[in-house]
């Protein structure tokens, strides 16, 4: 791993892609002037629509389309590896998508794509919400890790977090850094948001780089916000509140090192 500057960034995305795009490029902009070289875009980034089917109407193929020619534009632009925390790009089901999220280098080449491979499909305890992503939405199937020049970077899109063993395997292919883009809804992300973050940094000793949605959206939706920067050792490094803003932090490789050489946790396993 070399060291890195990273940042998150907190969108309200709503159902104006054009809208949710410039606000995108506001904050990596932002992000870039503080030293960010390492940039996360939440999920649903460019568009949150009133119900789960609007999303086929901008969906896109492969390295096709606005919202792809964003994130390699703004890449090149800025000079950093962009993250576009999730993409819907066309699959065989014409009903469905797949929620992509692609890396981008400073090339403006894109890099690496996941598609997310657990499905919200849940109804939350004592509440109205309810949800079925595998509606629209197709699974993924690789794991989702990239070896990158400043180190092995793994990603879970937001419900993928709750999965430790899928977390495990990336951990045991020697993940360093944990991206995670969402949109934590606000009822799951008061209950659970910092303290899955917190165990998923602590258990796999790893940066975790988390950006969530914000704020009320189309469709009574309502997502956490609280995007944060996380160390090896569980330290919040840097964090938000429920505004959409920018949270940036160092990476550093030698903490890492030292985190996991006095604490050899990963070696101490028995299954």
């Amino acid at each position: 791993m070399q060291e890195i500057t990273a940042a998150a960034v907190q969108m309200n995305s709503n159902d104006d892609l054009r809208a949710n795009l410039c606000q995108a490029g506001r904050w990596v902009a932002e992000a870039a002037a503080r030293g960010a070289r390492l940039v996360l875009l939440p999920e649903n980034f460019a568009f949150m629509g009133r119900t789960d089917t609007d999303k086929l109407a901008i969906m896109e193929d492969e390295g096709v389309g606005p919202i792809q020619d964003f994130l390699a534009e703004t890449a090149y632009r800025h000079n950093l590896w962009l993250v576009g925390g999730s993409v819907p790009l066309s699959c065989e089901d014409p009903g469905k998508v797949r929620a992509a999220c692609l890396i981008y280098s400073p090339s403006g080449q894109r890099y690496y794509r996941y598609d997310k491979i657990h499905l919200f499909d849940v109804d939350l305890p004592d509440s109205h919400e309810s949800y079925r992503e595998s509606d629209t939405i197709a699974s993924g199937q690789p794991l989702g890790l990239v070896n990158t020049p400043f180190g092995k970077v793994g990603i879970a899109i937001c419900y993928d977090i709750r999965f430790p063993e899928y977390l495990r395997r990336l951990s045991e292919q020697g993940m360093e850094i944990l991206l995670v883009p969402a949109a934590f809804t606000a009822t799951t992300g008061t209950a659970h948001w910092e303290i899955l973050l917190r165990a998923r940094a602590i258990e796999n000793q790893c940066y975790v780089v988390a950006a969530d949605q914000t704020g009320h959206h189309p469709g009574d939706r309502h997502t956490y916000g609280h995007s944060m920067i996380i160390d090896p050792w569980g330290k919040v490094l840097d964090r938000l509140g429920e505004e959409p803003g920018v949270c940036c932090a160092r990476l550093d490789p030698d903490h890492l090192e030292r985190v996991r050489r006095a604490f050899p946790v990963l070696h101490h396993r028995r299954f």
